[in-house]
């Protein structure tokens, strides 16, 4: 296990959510989290770079603190994530959970929380990383599609995969129905992927994740049929 994630089912981690813009993967961390007895997992913290981010209205009215650092308060990346870092070590954040935030972090700051900040993506990784990625699949002809939570390393969409969902690809699907059906598993992949890092069912192995909860790694939406 990561040094500062702690394991055991009688131990709560705490996490900060970091948000750009509407929230919906925070919303299904909420839902599964908060005001929920024996939680495995406390948000401590919910931070947006954006003022104007829906998802910390969601964070509001869920009674979580919320804290807006206006990237374009900073000179540079390296200053903004020095920020990020200082508030992140105030709260006592013991893991960073990436929920739509459309920022870059430095190498420096992914270094410092190396193996303690994880993230979400909308794909089958290690295919079709970056952005777009609803369409380049159909583009491509792929026949699954899915997402993907995994550590984050300073090379964008790459580091030890901790849980993937997967769901055919439609003939009659386009960009925006696949996103939508996509998203329906991020919202139930994203709180199964913290449980497990929170009971202490994940640990690294060089670029591997390894889950010890055989079966509880992978999702497949079985109402999907091709």
């Amino acid at each position: 296990m990561a040094e500062g994630i702690p394991g055991g089912t009688r131990r709560v981690l705490r996490v900060a959510v970091l948000i750009s813009g509407r929230g919906s993967n925070l919303q299904a961390l909420i839902d599964r989290f908060v005001g929920v007895a024996d939680s495995p997992v406390e948000i401590v913290r919910v931070i947006s770079n954006r003022p104007d981010a829906q998802g910390l209205e969601h964070a509001k009215t869920a009674g979580l603190t919320t804290k807006v650092i206006d990237h374009k308060s900073f000179s540079d990346r390296a200053a903004f994530d020095a920020a990020l870092d200082a508030e992140l070590r105030a709260v006592g954040a013991q893991l960073v959970a990436l929920a739509g935030f459309m920022r870059l972090l430095t190498e420096q700051f992914i270094n410092d929380w190396r193996d303690r900040l994880i993230n979400i993506h909308p794909a089958l990784l290690p295919s079709f990383r970056g952005l777009d990625t609803h369409r380049r699949v159909l583009k491509r002809g792929a026949k699954l599609h899915g997402c993907t939570v995994h550590f984050v390393r300073h090379e964008m969409d790459t580091g030890p995969i901790i849980a993937q969902a997967a769901l055919p690809v439609l003939s009659n699907d386009t960009p925006e129905t696949l996103a939508a059906r996509v998203l329906e598993l991020e919202h139930r992949l994203y709180p199964l992927a913290l449980t497990l890092i929170a009971e202490g069912k994940v640990e690294i192995d060089g670029d591997r994740a390894i889950v010890d909860a055989p079966g509880t790694g992978v999702l497949v939406n079985p109402q999907d049929r091709a």
